[in-house]
């Protein structure tokens, strides 16, 4: 199966994503120009990214003492992904937008991603611009998010600090009233910042003529001092170029310097930044501090983060995934032309003792003939196509929220915020692993710089730390999400699984998959009481790692029944190759994935103490 085909069957034969032209938001739309939008966007691809990806890979971006240098593909990648109109796909028609639903906008993505994951810096616009849709003032809307959307500025999100990875309790980054008169700016109440801040994807290029960082940073109290905690942090549009009320550049720099790049693993053509705010390297009216506009309220920066922060989760899940399901399409693609080895005979007697033995007179075979490799390319088609069909579904469920009836959209909120935990990490660790077979299928081959399959392993190693690390998420699921609202969320969304059960155990071919799911969702229900049976979050929160990769398999599995039932929908269909091949995938996912959940969910259970309790000097 080809990625398109994929996306064709998940989106319109499981999803359901024609029906969306129902409601009045995507009346105007239809099949034929989702299918358009989808034409537009593998064509882009293909033309613009994925010859490309090993050249970015190669060509870090460098600083030359005024401003950093990319490769000319990026740029000329990036224009052409704007003037496709995807940075503003879902948005109103009324700010040029197309109002796509956001389950056809993600699956346009998912091409861009396949072909070169760190071509541009398209995420973190769009996701900085909906922010500002969101909580930003009407002329914060104009001037920053529609100048983001139509592609002629950029932006980044700015967290981090060196001192503060994750920590954002930690945050030491300070904004205080710039002069007499401060709140009246009609851009927002204006501040000076100082601060450092690390890790800032994009956060220096020359792709856009401005770029516009969101930035949390701390308003000192009367006594001067910041207020501890994420209370007191508060959230600020600083563009890297100073602009008037109409979004025109003034001719004046900001005072945001680039300190350094960061050279990591992967995303290699993605600039990542170390930037100092309000250093005075340069002034503006002819004082340091670089100049921020407040967004929302003062302290309730966090709150207006978390709205990009959850998207972009939702989009490193993606990306994850397509980079897991580019390492399977190229050791497929191997697997199919490297001769080596042939098949096993026997057995037959040899020294008293029967023994396998094979015929080397024989011509090799392809090694796709063996049985240890189709079991590698199963466990990524079924890794890969199912975290894909996770974040579509996610991504329908934000189409749902919008659009949606009161309680429809209720619930499709509840579940997204029970779910995007898993659709962050889920993928980033199991399509990483993937890769990682992708690389064993290849042999030797698979770690040279002759094959990509090397390259996709180290863009996707930075996805389980992106957005949020491994042990964060799963803390934020074990200890916020599955008991928010008196566990509402884990409610809705075993009743999900349920529906889905019932359907599968009227088949004979998947009633003991069926069965297998239920008493895997009822292993995870009394983990989940066990864990927290102390009511000491150390205790639960000790082991939610394994809580979150048992979930996840469980999640995956629920995801594969539905699929299995969507594929055995269409009878003229089940003979063909991609039936088979999905059929085969949900079996594997049963088989040999979901009952690893055991050995996770024990240690849940038990509230195992032998890594909280590990004492330091024994190590």
């Amino acid at each position: 199966m080809t990625l398109r085909s994929t996306l064709d069957f998940l989106l319109y034969d499981w999803l359901g994503a024609e029906a969306l032209t129902a409601r009045t938001r995507f009346a105007d739309h239809s099949r034929e120009t989702f299918d358009a939008v989808l034409d537009t966007c593998e064509r882009i691809a293909r033309e613009k990214y994925a010859p490309f990806n090993r050249t970015v890979d190669t060509e870090e971006p460098h600083f030359d003492g005024e401003k950093v240098i990319l490769p000319q593909a990026t740029y000329e990648a990036r224009k052409a992904y704007a003037e496709s109109g995807l940075l503003s796909a879902a948005q109103d028609y009324e700010i040029g937008g197309m109002q796509l639903p956001y389950t056809v906008e993600a699956a346009a993505n998912s091409f861009f991603a396949v072909a070169s994951i760190s071509i541009g810096s398209n995420l973190l616009t769009s996701g900085n611009a909906n922010l500002l849709m969101v909580h930003g003032t009407a002329l914060q809307k104009e001037v920053f998010a529609l100048n983001e959307f139509n592609g002629r500025w950029s932006g980044t999100m700015c967290l981090s600090e060196p001192q503060a990875g994750s920590s954002l309790s930690d945050v030491a980054t300070r904004a205080v009233p710039d002069g007499a008169g401060f709140e009246s700016d009609p851009l927002g109440p204006r501040y000076r910042l100082t601060g450092n801040k690390m890790w800032i994807s994009s956060g220096d290029h020359e792709l856009t003529e401005n770029i516009v960082h969101l930035v949390l940073a701390k308003i000192p109290g009367p006594d001067g001092k910041l207020v501890p905690g994420t209370k007191g942090i508060s959230l600020f549009i600083v563009p890297k170029k100073m602009v008037d009320a109409q979004g025109q550049l003034t001719g004046v720099r900001n005072d945001v310097a680039l300190a350094g790049l960061n050279h990591k693993l992967g995303w290699r053509g993605t600039t990542n930044t170390l930037l100092n705010f309000g250093e005075g390297r340069f002034p503006v009216d002819g004082q340091a501090g670089a100049v921020g506009y407040l967004v929302g309220q003062p302290g309730k920066g966090l709150h207006c983060m978390f709205h990009m922060m959850n998207e972009a989760r939702i989009g490193i899940g993606m990306a994850a995934t397509m980079l897991g399901l580019a390492g399977y399409y190229a050791s497929l693609d191997y697997a199919k032309n490297r001769p080596q080895g042939r098949p096993v005979q026997g057995p037959k007697e040899a020294a008293g003792a029967s023994a396998v033995v094979k015929d080397v007179a024989q011509p090799q075979v392809r090694i796709i003939e063996h049985a240890d490799v189709k079991r590698m390319l199963l466990a990524q088609k079924s890794y890969g196509e199912g975290a894909l069909a996770l974040n579509l579904f996610c991504a329908k469920l934000v189409d749902e929220q919008h659009t949606g009836d009161a309680a429809a959209a209720d619930e499709a909120r509840l579940l997204l915020e029970v779910l995007t935990p898993i659709a962050k990490s889920w993928p980033s660790e199991f399509c990483l692993e993937a890769n990682s077979l992708a690389i064993q299928i290849h042999g030797g081959y698979g770690y040279t710089r002759d094959f990509p399959v090397e390259q996709y392993w180290r863009d996707n190693r930075l996805n389980m730390i992106h957005e949020g690390t491994h042990g964060i998420q799963a803390m934020d699921l074990l200890g916020r999400k599955v008991l928010m609202e008196g566990g509402r969320g884990l409610q809705l969304l075993a009743g999900r699984i349920n529906a889905t059960i019932e359907r599968a155990i009227q088949v004979p071919a998947l009633a003991a998959h069926a069965n297998a799911l239920g008493a895997a969702l009822q292993q995870v229900g009394a983990a989940t009481k066990a864990a927290w049976a102390t009511g000491q979050p150390a205790d639960a929160l000790a082991n939610a790692v394994p809580y979150m990769q048992a979930f996840g398999h469980t999640v995956l599995a629920w995801v594969w029944l539905d699929l299995a039932l969507a594929t055995l929908a269409d009878d003229a269909a089940l003979a063909q190759p991609a039936s088979v091949g999905r059929m085969g995938s949900m079996r594997y996912f049963f088989h040999y994935e979901l009952p690893k959940i055991g050995a996770w969910l024990q240690v849940v259970s038990t509230r195992d103490a032998t890594c909280a309790s590990f004492p330091e000097d024994a190590f």
